[in-house]
């Protein structure tokens, strides 16, 4: 019986004392002075679209500093070929590209759809006699 007891009593001794130092921890932190927030200046709005929640958004963008670090690093026009990669590098340099003919994407994209305009407007022409 006197061993549970004393037990009991370590245990809340030890309780007592992890309490205090919480406490002294929080009264400490209470005590020091709060750093003040200062507010960002305030941007004018600009109207990019009717829409007002788009309007937000890239007001946001526009005054956020995040997309001006883009990709580590000061985001200017020199880095084009980098961000946009190499193929649209390459057409920039006007450097002819190959055109794999087992890329359906590719095939899609260069085809030549002058033929097929023609076509369109002439079946538009009978259609509505233009």
């Amino acid at each position: 019986m006197k061993k549970k007891k004393t037990t009991k009593q370590v245990i809340r001794q030890i309780v007592r004392e992890e309490v205090a130092m919480a406490i002294q921890e929080v009264i400490t932190e209470l005590k020091q002075p709060t750093q003040q927030v200062t507010q960002p200046p305030i941007q004018e709005k600009k109207n990019f679209s009717k829409n007002s929640v788009l309007n937000d958004v890239l007001n946001e963008t526009a005054n956020g500093d995040d997309w001006k670090t883009l990709g580590g690093s000061e985001f200017t026009s020199n880095r084009m070929n980098e961000l946009v990669g190499r193929q649209y590098g390459d057409m920039m340099n006007e450097t002819p590209q190959a055109v794999p003919s087992s890329d359906p994407m590719s095939q899609f994209v260069n085809k030549d759809y002058r033929e097929v305009l023609k076509r369109t407007d002439e079946k538009q022409k009978q259609k509505y006699g233009k």
